[in-house]
């Protein structure tokens, strides 16, 4: 089941999430350092808020058999929905909910009339870039962010049109 973050409640248990997940997934991908400073600067409660808030953003978790195993969070801009996270916890992985996700996120750009989603991924998470690649995006190359601190986001960009 999908719920939309409405909550200060549901706000920590998507912070939570965020510090279980990226701590067991990132550190070999960007570093223990950079993972720290992105949780902090992207994934703290009071940015969620913010985003939420004053950005437009749209948090949404993902409960499976009475307990959450990950979280959404997407921005609609222009004509497509920004998906900046999709996140899923290690032992749930591989179990169709990412691609249950995506099909969700889909049926919502249809409801907002958007024509596509689109998301960056870093360009070392191997496993993501392959398992959005079979659900249909595409992959529309290399994009680096300089996210500060000393920091980048070295990415591919992909999108998926929406039927």
């Amino acid at each position: 089941m999908i719920t939309e973050v409405t909550k200060g409640s549901q706000i920590a248990i998507v912070e939570k999430l965020a510090r279980e997940i990226w701590t067991e997934h990132y550190p070999p991908i960007i570093g223990k350092d950079q993972v720290r400073y992105m949780l902090d600067k992207f994934q703290s409660k009071d940015v969620i808020s913010a985003q939420i808030k004053d950005e437009g953003f749209r948090y949404f978790l993902i409960e499976e058999e009475g307990g959450y195993i990950g979280y959404l969070g997407v921005q609609p801009k222009g004509e497509q929905l920004f998906l900046s996270k999709i996140y899923v916890r290690r032992s749930e992985r591989g179990k169709g909910f990412g691609k249950k996700s995506v099909q969700f996120l889909e049926d919502l750009a249809r409801r907002l009339n958007l024509r596509k989603i689109s998301l960056t991924v870093n360009r070392n998470n191997i496993s993501a870039v392959k398992a959005y690649e079979k659900m249909g995006f595409k992959n529309l190359g290399p994009v680096v962010q300089d996210i500060g601190n000393g920091f980048i986001m070295d990415d591919f960009r992909m999108e998926k049109l929406i039927g």
